[in-house]
């Protein structure tokens, strides 16, 4: 691969169900590294696994992606002169590239059933199917050339395996890891085209689909470190050695506990969502929820996931997707698996949060105000705002704003038990009393000038500021929780808030 070709990446997802969240991280360094070298990005569909194809997940992929701001430059959505993107529609160049490799030697017919198979696994303990055991098979080394050809005209089933040379060492140059060498006998002679759906497999299709798109990097999960020396030498069995991409394989998102990778049982068993969009199997109609339906915000989720196993190489940890674009570098890709913190998920999107204008915010709760039975005519977009300002820095999601502003929109209905047991007692009706006494004598009612005169008061009746100040408050907002009082009564207005205080002399026993 020469210095000189643009860069050029593909995320190269399988629609076999929603897109994991491990996939979308991928997806997004594909796209960090290629907007930060001025390449391309590109996606394609990955469906040569007829068996497996889920209707629906397509559309979900690009959605998702669409979703967090990951822009694609080349697809089946978007085109490009590279096309189709969409492997299944690609048949034709797979079957041109196995009938290369055949007719090289570079691969070989095999007819071996499920059932031989199985027997060969049965007879030999570790059976692999390789050189060492490839001429005890039922396959064109082994067939006459003659009985080959009739049994493909017969329609009798075969795969396509990679002939495999052993005691040869193959070094995969990693950009993250290094060179990483095996040795090409523990490798099998793997499927590359089934006839029984004329589709090539993952391994084959996907060389073919890099070299023939100009790929100049395969960035994809560690998980997929091993087939990387079987890709190796099917790059040079097609003479491609010089163009090959340069492979980086990205650590794994681990479970937030214990061992092993991130499962949807993890975010099942812990309550978080594994997947970007909210998933409808189209088969059992089970639901799973989604990041967006969670009520996280996309830049908050592509903020998290880019420090999950890279860091900027300083403090920083809000970064907008042109600061991750600008500092991306696989020098700070950790090798090591990221556990995947979903308290740190939440963080995320409360910072984001708090960075919304109240405007925009007030906007956001509109549905969760209406599902709340808020008439939208009721409130000015002004009073919205002002409410939603003063507790936003209390929430990590919009739909957490109702606990905390409700009582903006609508009066208590009823009282916090344990503070009335607290704070009421039988004096504290005549004190809420003098009280709306003090609040109708109020020259202004905003907060600064409202506060040291009920102070004042307090004080002058030698009343107890903490008992006084609580029931006020308790009368006002259902409990003793809440915003700054005075603020909470500016922006309620006089009518208001009497009105509550004369509700609640009249109901809190």
């Amino acid at each position: 691969m020469t210095q000189q070709r643009k860069v050029r990446v593909r995320f190269a997802p399988s629609p076999t169900g929603p897109l994991h969240i491990g996939g979308v991280r991928t997806a997004l360094y594909n796209y960090l590294f290629a907007r930060q070298t001025g390449g391309d990005m590109i996606l394609r569909i990955e469906d040569t696994d007829s068996q497996r194809f889920v209707p629906g997940a397509e559309d979900y992929i690009n959605e998702a992606l669409a979703w967090l701001g990951i822009k694609i430059d080349e697809g089946v959505r978007e085109g490009g002169s590279f096309g189709p993107y969409k492997q299944s529609e690609r048949r034709d160049i797979y079957r041109e590239h196995t009938r290369r490799l055949l007719d090289a030697g570079k691969a070989y017919i095999a007819f071996d059933t499920p059932a031989e198979l199985e027997a060969a696994r049965q007879a030999t303990p570790n059976f692999q199917y390789d050189a060492s055991t490839r001429m005890r098979m039922r396959n064109s080394l082994t067939i006459p050339a003659d009985e080959v050809e009739r049994m493909i005209a017969d329609g009798t089933p075969y795969v396509v395996r990679f002939k495999i040379e052993p005691g040869r060492d193959v070094t995969v140059d990693d950009l993250l890891r290094g060179k990483v060498t095996i040795n090409s006998s523990v490798l099998d002679d793997k499927v590359l085209y089934k006839s029984a759906d004329d589709l090539p497999t993952y391994h084959l299709a996907n060389i073919v689909d890099d070299h023939l798109m100009e790929v100049t990097h395969v960035i994809r999960g560690e998980e997929w470190l091993p087939s990387a020396p079987l890709h190796v030498l099917l790059y040079e069995a097609f003479g491609w050695q010089d163009t090959a991409p340069q492979f980086v394989h990205l650590p794994l998102l681990l479970k937030p506990d214990g061992k092993g990778k991130l499962s949807k049982r993890d975010g099942d068993r812990l309550g978080f969502p594994v997947f970007p969009l909210q998933w409808t199997d189209p088969s059992t109609g089970a639901i799973s929820t989604g990041y967006r339906e969670s009520g996280y915000l996309p830049e908050a989720v592509v903020n998290f996931l880019a420090l999950l196993g890279w860091n900027p190489g300083d403090d920083r940890e809000i970064m907008t997707m042109e600061e991750l674009i600008e500092s991306f570098a696989f020098d700070h890709c950790s090798r090591s698996g990221a556990r995947f913190d979903f308290e740190k998920g939440k963080w995320f999107n409360h910072k984001y949060l708090q960075m919304i204008p109240d405007e925009r915010l007030a906007e956001m709760f509109k549905p969760v105000r209406e599902a709340h039975g808020v008439n939208p005519a009721d409130f000015t977009d002004e009073y919205i705002a002002r409410a939603v300002g003063m507790v936003k820095s209390r929430v990590n999601f919009v739909s957490e704003l109702w606990d905390h502003a409700g009582f903006f929109f609508k009066a208590p209905e009823s009282y916090d038990e344990k503070a009335v047991r607290k704070r009421w007692s039988e004096q504290m009706p005549d004190i809420m009393r003098e009280l709306t006494g003090v609040l109708r004598g109020l020259s202004s009612w905003r907060s600064a000038d409202a506060e040291p005169v009920v102070l004042e008061w307090i004080a002058s009746k030698g009343y107890h500021l903490g008992n006084v100040m609580n029931a006020f408050r308790l009368t006002v907002v259902g409990e003793c929780k809440g915003p700054h009082m005075f603020d909470i009564t500016e922006l309620l207005g006089p009518d208001a808030t009497i009105a509550r205080i004369e509700r609640g002399i009249d109901n809190i026993k």
